[in-house]
């Protein structure tokens, strides 16, 4: 069979999503020496594992969210001549029409379609850009031969926004990422303040941040020697948020502390030194950054909200993402009373046992034997 696989999105550089698609094909390569593959990026990653003969680069110098990828991809992907595609994001050309299987991550567009969730300030750009989303969605949604969700609940969500049928749904699979081991239980510490709450991902509105800010202020008129620490790749929500943060709170500026982006070498002290790993985000399809801080014994305290409780299950602390004492009784409660902070280090390291980027890539390459 010859399977044709969108990377045009690679690493962890450009976000969750590149790093799924990179774990794929790090562990594609190890599983499956039979099929053929053929690898589309945008540019050759300086990154890539070692490829056996049976997979292939393509070249296709298209930016994934414009008008060139919906026109010149269908062509592209043509002339590949692939069995299968998979679409590792909803953005699939509209007028390919060969067979293809779309990981559908989250329907975050449609749950927050607003200005403020986009880079656009202009209204017609905006509007255009929504109606451009759920066009190519919806036509993804409907067309696709499989689709992956990455938890039961995004599984759900589909179903309910689509109003699928019984008979639609049964082509939904639900596949969970996998994990990223960001380094020994033992690593090096680097130089970081004795205590600081930890929040890893980007700063999108959904995430929920400024909540988390307005809440940290709070708490740190009782607890002034403590910080918050925020990592995630630079780019124009983190920027603003971080100029926000000057402006609404000056005189907590040097408590608040914008790191940017951590390669994985360094990423994992953070999380090992923190007191807890707080994640307030009001939705998400999966959840991967509280994963990794549990692999490291980071205790968490996250939102009660969309699938969190399905992936984290009991190791983890709820809040309501609404209510900031809510969130302040929780925080009080890690760094007050120890036997919770532990029980929730010895939880977190059975749960993070149900997700591997090896079971992942498993089960994504059961699904394409069976096309």
């Amino acid at each position: 069979m010859k399977i044709v696989i969108d990377l045009r999105i690679y690493g962890p550089r450009v976000g969750g999503l590149g790093r799924y698609n990179q774990k794929l094909l790090e562990e594609l390569v190890k599983i499956d020496l039979t099929n053929q593959y053929i690898l589309i990026f945008k540019e050759a990653p300086d990154d890539l594992p070692q490829l056996p003969a049976n997979f292939q680069i393509k070249i296709a110098n298209c930016r994934w969210y414009t008008v060139k990828e919906q026109i010149v991809m269908p062509f592209i992907l043509y002339s590949l001549q692939a069995d299968l595609v998979h679409f590792p994001h909803f953005n699939v050309p509209i007028f390919y029409r060969g067979k293809f299987l779309v990981t559908i991550h989250d329907l975050i567009m449609t749950k927050f379609p607003s200005r403020r969730a986009s880079t656009h300030r202009n209204n017609f750009v905006f509007n255009f850009k929504y109606w451009f989303y759920n066009r190519i969605i919806k036509s993804a949604v409907h067309r696709a031969w499989r689709i992956i969700a990455v938890s039961e609940f995004g599984r759900q969500d589909l179903i309910k926004h689509f109003k699928m049928s019984s008979a639609q749904s049964d082509k939904i699979k639900v596949v969970y990422e996998g994990i990223t081991k960001l380094g020994s239980p033992f690593v090096e510490k680097i130089s970081l303040p004795e205590n600081f709450f930890l929040y890893v991902g980007n700063a999108y509105p959904h995430k929920n941040l400024e909540f988390l800010i307005d809440v940290f202020i709070k708490f740190k008129i009782k607890h002034p020697d403590f910080y918050l620490i925020l990592i995630g790749q630079k780019n124009y929500f983190y920027e603003r948020l971080k100029i926000l943060t000057r402006q609404s709170h000056p005189l907590d500026k040097n408590n608040i502390i914008f790191v940017g982006y951590v390669p994985d070498n360094l990423l994992g002290a953070y999380y090992q030194q923190a007191r807890a790993y707080v994640f307030p985000s009001l939705y998400e399809g999966f959840g991967l950054p509280p994963l990794e801080a549990m692999s490291l014994g980071t205790p968490i305290l996250s939102s009660q909200s969309s699938c969190l409780s399905e992936i984290l299950g009991p190791a983890a602390l709820y809040f309501d993402p609404l209510r900031e004492e809510s969130l302040l009784e929780k925080m009080e409660m890690i760094i007050c009373q120890e036997n919770i902070a532990f029980d929730l280090k010895q939880a977190g390291f059975k749960q993070i046992e149900k997700y591997s980027w090896v079971k992942m890539a498993g089960s994504i390459l059961e699904i394409y034997r069976t096309g």
